[in-house]
């Protein structure tokens, strides 16, 4: 049998916009709870993190991890780990566990299991030696919505006497079956009453699993650095009452300690806890856009960095020949064949990067290949080829400048009240990108917007960075250390499916 890399590149990038049913059942939250972690140093308790790691071509790849909690021998981790459920595939995951230390982590112990094993049902196993941990997994509904909160507090309770309290605030869902389960700890803020937490985001599912009527158990505690911390008081709250900060409106609630409502004659609250804000991110797939009439808007980026070779040398990458295109032409007709259905004016921006240009002859990264930045569309593959006289390949190869150029209009178009674009870019490349951090960056702010972007290598160059931007094997992070929203980056290595091209029929 003969294989076409041409409908190989058609299916990967149509799986990457979703334009085919995908084979993913299900989204599965996983939440982690331990007991039993022994005091390695006589000194101290250990500082407890778990490291989730997935199965991969026989290799184990780190997706995430959970926060580190400070002298602890019972962790209950607010950390959510969401994966995608493939009932076809035996999605193997082991569970590594750390106590976190200034000199050198100490491996404390793992344990291996299947996703299938936690989806249906609450796994309790152990890591080590007197060590259980307890592996909880929810299905997520079909509500992909997340919410994004404020909270502050004033006039806490003052639990330190030489120096103010260290508040921290829990907050938990009250499950179907009366158990409590954490959903959010924030950060602790040292030595003071009035704190102001840091904004967070979590899902909708994870914060009520869709029922806004749902009773939420908030929860403000003293830090103290023997893991000992000290009550200050709670409040119950439902997402229906946090919406009304969602016009800018605060809603407050009294922290309560039961026992000095008990005991203290003229007891009021111990502080207040103010939501300063809540603000619902909706999150749509590629073919709720489609469904919803929006049109697609496809940018294609060329890489026209010198290690393309000479434009008219018949090695070079870019080499125009008489009968047959490159494979940069190839890898553009694949995707835009797939694009153009949803484009109705079968026009699209074309940029370079990497290529010295007219009139100064100054490297840019972004400029358009008809030299028109005014209108750099261009209504088919012939008008994507620059004239090449006008250029001179150069160097380096940076995406993270067309990342951020599309990535801007795809935010005008968010603050639109139509929303009706979908933004794709085609980047084509021959090579490493020099620019890694800044790409990390770009496309973790991108995931926030209407866009996807698929990355085509062309050529013989190592491509193991793009795998990483991929995010196959793991979650892909900005140098800060902010995860994406959501996968929005699909690698093709065109050289593979050229392989499977040049295989002898069977």
């Amino acid at each position: 049998m003969k294989y076409s890399y041409m409908s190989d590149i058609y299916e990967s990038a149509a799986n990457s916009l979703g334009l085919f049913s995908s084979s993913c059942l299900t989204k599965v939250e996983l939440r982690l709870t331990c007991k039993g972690i022994s005091d390695r140093d006589a000194l101290s308790k250990p500082d407890p993190c778990f490291v989730l790691k997935m199965q991969s071509h026989g290799q184990w790849m780190e997706v995430d991890r959970t926060e580190v909690l400070r002298s602890c021998v019972n962790p209950s981790y607010s950390k959510v780990f969401t994966l995608d459920f493939y009932f076809e595939e035996v999605q193997r995951l082991r569970f590594e566990l750390y106590d976190i230390n200034l000199k050198e982590d100490d491996f404390l112990g793992a344990v291996e299991c299947t996703l299938g094993q936690v989806e249906r049902r609450c796994v309790c196993v152990c890591v080590c030696v007197c060590v259980c941990v307890q592996i909880t997994a929810e299905e997520l509904t079909g509500n992909d919505d997340y919410i994004e909160l404020s909270f502050s507090a004033r006039k806490l309770d003052d639990k330190d006497f030489f120096s103010k309290s260290d508040p921290f605030l829990e907050i938990y869902r009250l499950n179907d079956d009366a158990t409590l389960q954490l959903v959010y700890r924030t950060e602790t803020v040292m030595n003071n009453l009035n704190p102001v937490w840091k904004t967070f985001k979590v899902s909708l599912n994870s914060l009520c699993s869709g029922d806004h009527e749902r009773k939420l158990q908030c929860t403000v505690w003293d830090w103290d650095s023997n893991g000992k911390h000290d009550y200050i008081g709670e409040f119950e709250a439902t997402f229906k009452e946090m919406r009304g900060a969602i016009d800018g409106r605060q809603v407050q609630w009294p922290c309560i300690n039961p026992k000095y409502r008990v005991k203290k004659k003229n007891y009021k609250n111990s502080g207040i806890v103010i939501l300063n804000q809540c603000k619902i991110i909706k999150m749509h797939s590629f073919l709720d856009y489609i469904m919803g009439g929006c049109q697609i808007q496809f940018t294609v980026a060329i890489d026209f960095t010198a290690s393309n070779g000479d434009p008219g040398n018949s090695c070079s990458l870019h080499y125009i020949h008489p009968f047959q295109p490159n494979e940069y032409l190839k890898a553009l007709v694949a995707v835009g064949e797939i694009c153009q259905d949803y484009d109705s004016d079968k026009m699209f921006p074309a940029f370079g990067f990497g290529a010295q240009i007219p009139p100064d002859f100054k490297v840019s990264h972004d400029f358009a290949v008809n030299f028109n930045e005014e209108n750099p569309e261009c209504a088919g593959r012939e008008e994507s080829v620059p004239v090449w006289p006008k250029l001179q390949l150069y160097g380096p190869t940076n995406i993270a400048p067309i990342i951020q150029k599309v990535a801007n209009s795809a935010s005008q178009e968010v603050h639109t009240k139509e929303a009706m674009q979908y933004f794709i870019l085609l980047i084509l490349t021959d090579g490493v990108i020099t620019d890694m951090a800044e790409t990390r960056e770009a496309i973790v702010q991108a995931s926030h917007l209407p866009m996807s972007i698929i990355i085509v290598g062309v050529g013989n160059a190592d491509f193991s960075d793009m795998q990483m931007l991929d995010g196959d094997d793991g979650i892909l992070r900005s140098p800060r250390g902010e995860p994406v929203l959501r996968d929005i980056v699909q690698f093709v290595p065109f050289r593979n499916f050229k392989t499977r091209d040049e295989q002898p029929n069977n």
